[in-house]
């Protein structure tokens, strides 16, 4: 068999098949790779701004919220080997967290205290002190709600439901204590019998 030149053009070869000249293959295959090239998204990249964005609720909403870069004024941490250590931050906003803690409670959990302090919405100062222990978290503070001392006064709707729920056990513990009478009158034959007559 002797070498054969490549195909120059389209042509049906005896089983019906098509062939494509090495020409018009390379043009086939330019057409394609040009046609996924020109579909590809295309997307503009802005330049960073010094501050963080929020994402939209839609990737289509091109509304996002600008949030204001707040810079740390002082970051202090030190750790010692022993589990102790000691932080403190303040930022440019006015929000300062000043905490210590030690490996001193029950099989070395970590005790902890310190206080924190920032300005509400409303514009009011929050400071806050708190000991976490074996007691759990224990804050104070002037802006934390406080329970009304007790005995306090209860209000009548209550005092009414509670002598209903009251009325409800009795009357259901004489329900039971009749059905419990009422069975054991029932005639129930002998379980003794004797030989028939």
């Amino acid at each position: 068999m002797g070498s054969r030149a490549p195909i120059k053009y389209l042509r049906r070869c005896p089983g019906q098949h098509l062939i494509f000249s090495t020409a018009n293959m390379k043009f086939v295959i330019l057409a394609c790779v040009v046609a996924v090239a020109v579909a590809a998204p295309q997307y503009a990249y802005e330049t960073p701004a010094p501050t963080y964005l929020i994402p939209a609720a839609s990737s289509r909403d091109e509304s996002a919220e600008v949030i204001e870069f707040i810079p740390i004024l002082r970051d202090d941490r030190v750790h010692e080997d022993d589990g102790r250590y000691n932080l403190d931050v303040e930022t440019a906003n006015g929000i300062s967290m000043s905490q210590s803690g030690s490996p001193d409670g029950p099989d070395g959990a970590i005790v902890k205290a310190g206080q924190y302090s920032y300005t509400a919405p409303d514009g009011t100062l929050v400071e806050v002190k708190f000991v976490a222990n074996e007691n759990g978290f224990q804050p104070q503070s002037d802006i934390l709600p406080v329970a009304p001392e007790f005995p306090h006064p209860i209000p009548q709707f209550v005092l009414d439901q509670i002598a209903f729920a009251a009325e409800e056990d009795a009357a259901r513990e004489r329900a039971e204590a009749a059905e419990v009478k009422a069975a054991a009158s029932v005639n129930v034959p002998s379980q003794i019998y004797g030989k028939p007559q």
